[in-house]
């Protein structure tokens, strides 16, 4: 079975892991990565130190390294002489949590494989905004694009200044409506109703022989006195 997905932790054995424990706890029955027909086992069970594993034949768990308190390394290893073994497998602790070590051979096709995810996610996604038609061909669709340029705030464009020319032609275009189509309404106050132009009275303007003599003397006399001027004034001596 593949045991680089699991791990395995015994939470009362965390605070007393040293060198000399540490193996001792790896041998723990629950442990998932421990091999009951080692020679570890055996040396346990006849009451021997760890120092006779050199002399036997088989498999055998050893610390490789440990920096207390928080990380120990142990190899599994099948030995073949006193001066011979072959490493199977490597497990490492770290804050009291057992993991098994991956192989090179799973380190690169694990990466192997996350490449190859990768590189076909992203051919399905770029397929995914390809568009053809037979008129067009081929073209590229992104949909957030679209969504950018709607949201996308619009640049106001500046007016340009109008010429002489345009504002005579204007004023001219303007008279000749007006003087085809007259208004038919006046409003002579703001707020007031329309008035039809039809409706207003116009006051008659009064004869020049209506004028009262009276009235013609008053108005010569304002004009004589406005070319003459004010009199002036003269300094009173005291």
């Amino acid at each position: 079975d593949n045991l680089l997905g699991i791990s395995w932790v015994d939470s009362s054995w965390i605070p007393i892991l040293n060198n000399g424990s540490v193996l001792d706890y790896f041998s723990e029955r629950s442990n998932p990565f421990y091999d009951r027909t080692c020679n570890n086992e055996v040396v346990k069970m006849q009451r021997m130190t760890l120092d006779h594993l050199n002399q036997m034949v088989g498999v055998e768990y050893i610390l490789l390294h440990a920096q207390e308190p928080i990380l120990f390394i142990i190899r599994k290893q099948q030995r073949q002489s006193p001066t011979q073994v072959m490493p199977l497998a490597d497990y490492y602790i770290i804050a009291g949590v057992i993991y098994q070590a991956p192989d090179l051979g799973s380190v690169i096709n694990s990466r192997v494989l996350t490449a190859v995810h990768g590189i076909q996610s992203a051919f399905e996604e770029a397929m995914s905004y390809c568009r053809y038609h037979p008129s067009k061909g081929y073209w590229w669709h992104f949909k957030d694009q679209e969504e950018r340029e709607k949201t996308k705030p619009k640049a106001k464009k500046k007016e340009e200044p109008s010429s002489i020319f345009q504002r005579q032609r204007v004023d001219a275009l303007l008279l000749d409506l007006r003087q085809k189509f007259p208004p038919r309404f006046v409003q002579q106050k703001p707020g007031e109703k329309p008035i039809p132009v039809d409706q207003i009275k116009k006051e008659p303007e009064p004869t020049p022989e209506a004028v009262k003599p009276e009235e013609k003397e008053t108005v010569k006399n304002a004009q004589s006195a406005g070319a003459k001027g004010p009199p002036e004034k003269r300094i009173r001596l005291q």
